[in-house]
């Protein structure tokens, strides 16, 4: 049975290892320099065995993706645990999000196709964040008891402004600009929960 736990452990490092180096590779290439072939000569493995884990690279950025979401969802929950207060929640959620987009870029680029095209298939990692979202939102505005599809569009709508933001912030990196989107991140963020209130 010890044989079988070690082999297993060996199997998810290399797999764990081919993301790392997959993800490394972004860092420092972008996400057009990630190949399979590259993958390989940085973990020093044959291309053969990165495909006998992953079936191409389209797998390969699934599984970021997923992660992404994952992580993404935990520090959502993080800044959310911090606050009583529906909307002190929302704000600190946002705010996090924000911070998300730029602590973890190329993640983010790969989330949500900025400056790339993302994963064709969705994950459901992916319905965490949205219904960590969606289900404070719902309790901003349970006094006026809004349908599930009300609570979307409130949704959708900080998501639009919000990563418009982050997206023309990793396009065109400026300190001007980096400090008059905080400015009206903070303004947008404000305003729209005032308008769900």
């Amino acid at each position: 049975m010890a044989s079988k736990d070690r082999i297993l452990r060996q199997k998810e490092e290399t797999r764990n290892n081919i993301l790392g180096a997959a993800y490394d590779i972004v860092k420092d290439e972008g996400w057009n320099g990630l190949s399979m072939r590259k993958i390989a000569d940085r973990i020093e493995y044959t291309a053969p065995i990165i495909y006998e884990y992953f079936s191409n690279k389209e797998a390969i950025l699934e599984e970021l993706t997923g992660k992404g979401f994952i992580k993404l969802a935990k520090e959502l929950q993080t800044a959310k645990d911090k606050f009583e207060k529906p909307e002190d929640q929302l704000e600190a959620m946002w705010m996090t999000y924000w911070d998300f987009a730029f602590t973890n870029t190329e993640m983010y680029q790969l989330m949500f196709g900025v400056q790339m095209t993302c994963c064709a298939q969705r994950c459901s990692a992916q319905e965490a964040p949205y219904k960590l979202f969606t289900g404070v939102i719902a309790e901003i505005m349970k006094d006026s008891n809004p349908s599930e599809d009300i609570i979307k569009q409130k949704y959708f709508t900080f998501f639009s402004v919000i990563h418009g933001l982050i997206a023309i912030n990793i396009i065109n990196k400026s300190d001007i600009l980096e400090t008059i989107n905080a400015q009206i991140l903070k303004d947008a963020i404000t305003g729209i929960i005032k308008s769900i209130q």
